[in-house]
C-alpha cells in the first residue's frame, strides 16, 4: 500500500461510554478470536450472521456489498449500526482529496455499488450502539 499504512492498521476494536468501534479490515473470524470484542456481538455473529457471510469475509466487504433484502441487513438495522466511510470530495476532481461521512446502515445500503465505486467509497469503521447491542435479544 505504497508504505502509507499496514494491513493491520484498520483491524481494531475500541469502545467508549456509548459505542463499540470495529475496524472494517477485520474479518468475522478475527472478531470472534479477539478476546476484547464483546461476547454479545460474537453471539450475534455466530447465531444470526453465520448463514449470510463467511467468517473469512471482512466487515469492509460485507457492508459494502450488503443488500436490503438480506437477513444480515435486518440484524445490523436492529443493532442501529452506523458505518464510517471515506469518499472523494468531488468525484470528477479526485485530486481535491477525500471527506469522511458517518452513514446509517439504511443510508449505506440505499447507495448502489456502481455509485459507491464512482464516489471512491471506502468503508472504514462499523459503529454499534452499546444500548442497541444490550437490547438485542439472542
Amino acid at each position: 500500500m505504497y508504505g502509507i499504512s499496514g494491513e493491520n492498521d484498520f483491524k481494531y476494536y475500541m469502545q467508549d461510554i456509548e459505542r463499540h468501534y470495529f475496524g472494517c479490515r477485520s474479518s468475522y473470524r478475527y472478531l470472534l478470536d479477539n478476546e476484547n470484542v464483546p461476547f454479545k456481538f460474537k453471539s450475534v455473529i455466530t447465531k444470526y450472521l453465520k448463514d449470510s457471510v463467511d467468517y473469512d469475509t471482512t466487515l469492509e466487504s460485507h457492508l459494502y456489498y450488503m443488500e436490503k433484502e438480506g437477513f444480515d441487513y435486518e440484524v445490523y438495522k436492529q443493532l442501529k449500526a452506523r458505518v464510517r466511510v471515506v469518499l472523494y470530495k468531488d468525484p470528477s476532481k479526485r485530486e481535491k482529496g477525500f471527506k469522511e461521512k458517518l452513514l446509517t446502515i439504511e443510508q449505506l445500503v440505499k447507495i448502489p455499488v456502481s455509485e459507491k465505486e464512482s464516489q471512491g467509497m471506502i468503508v472504514r469503521e462499523l459503529v454499534l450502539s452499546k444500548l442497541a447491542l444490550f437490547a438485542f435479544s439472542i
